[in-house]
């Protein structure tokens, strides 16, 4: 019986300038699809995170002036 010969190719490669050419046009077509809130929604958010920001630094101060005190006053006993 006769042998078969099989020839085999080499994959195909783009070049680098094709390859970042598709990369970026995915990324246009991805950023097509985002829906951007309005400015509403923004304001709304923004006022939100810096309301609750300031609440949470406020709590943070309280509490490092309370553990400051006690220390403060437990020290007192050691002297």
């Amino acid at each position: 019986m006769g042998e078969v010969e099989t020839k085999t190719t080499a994959p195909k490669k783009d070049g680098f300038g094709k390859r970042a050419a598709s990369f970026w046009n995915g990324v246009k077509a991805e950023y097509k699809k985002i829906i951007w809130p309005d400015r509403d929604t923004i304001v709304k958010q923004l006022l939100a995170v810096l309301v609750v920001s300031v609440i949470t630094g406020a709590v943070i101060a309280l509490v490092d002036f309370g553990f400051q005190n006690l220390i403060d006053f437990l020290t007192t006993f050691q002297a």
